[in-house]
């Protein structure tokens, strides 16, 4: 079926560009989240400007967002195509949903990091890597405290767990997907990987946001 791959992407883009941060602060706090902190409408952001509850839900939900777009691609090559092995969609679903909350077309392409909606993707697409990869974000925001860093190592880590401890198939475009995303996330956070560099980045609990 042709039209199943762009279908995919499009609705994978489509869930992933859905600015919950963005919505949740402008319901709740009848606030622009892009005007606030960092101006970053992810969930560190919206937890150091509009609360824990918006934060954590910010979260839950772009993770949440990341999890459907990997499940649609599963579903249509094992329920449509009647592929067995669904990898390459679930692969070609997991970067478009990514790409989606990075770029979201709602507001003008300026949209998050990509670690909760990342973390979505590969809690369904490597489960097992990506809790690994939850294990390392956990140590080091608690040595650290440093979110971005926190983000960064874990994305980096990523790959690495998926190779070692992905089950079954394992085309060669599944892994290059995760290698892409990990960069991608690491890439969005160029900024705060100077301030790390310069001594500057603010620390989670700081009075100003990252």
């Amino acid at each position: 079926m042709p039209l199943a791959s762009p279908i995919v992407a499009v609705a994978a883009y489509l869930l992933g560009s859905i600015p919950t941060g963005y919505l949740l602060v402008r319901l709740f706090r009848h606030q622009d989240i892009r005007s606030m902190g960092s101006g970053n409408i992810g969930a560190t952001n919206v937890l150091r400007t509009g609360g824990k509850g918006l934060g954590a839900a910010t979260f839950l939900l772009d993770m949440l967002k990341g999890c459907a777009a990997v499940w649609l691609g599963e579903w249509v090559a094992v329920h449509v195509l009647l592929w067995a092995g669904p990898r390459d969609f679930e692969a070609l679903a997991a970067l478009c949903a990514v790409l989606g909350h990075m770029f979201p077309v709602w507001l003008r392409f300026r949209g998050g990091k990509g670690v909760a909606t990342g973390f979505g993707v590969f809690l369904v697409a490597a489960p097992l890597a990506a809790l690994s990869a939850l294990a390392v974000f956990a140590v080091i925001l608690a040595l650290t405290r440093y979110v971005s860093l926190a983000s960064v190592l874990s994305s980096a880590s990523f790959p690495v767990f998926a190779w070692l401890l992905a089950e079954g198939e394992r085309p060669p475009f599944f892994f290059a997907v995760q290698i892409a995303i990990a960069l991608l996330i690491i890439l969005k956070h160029h900024q705060n990987i100077r301030r790390l560099l310069a001594g500057t980045e603010h620390r989670l609990g700081a009075e100003q946001p990252a």
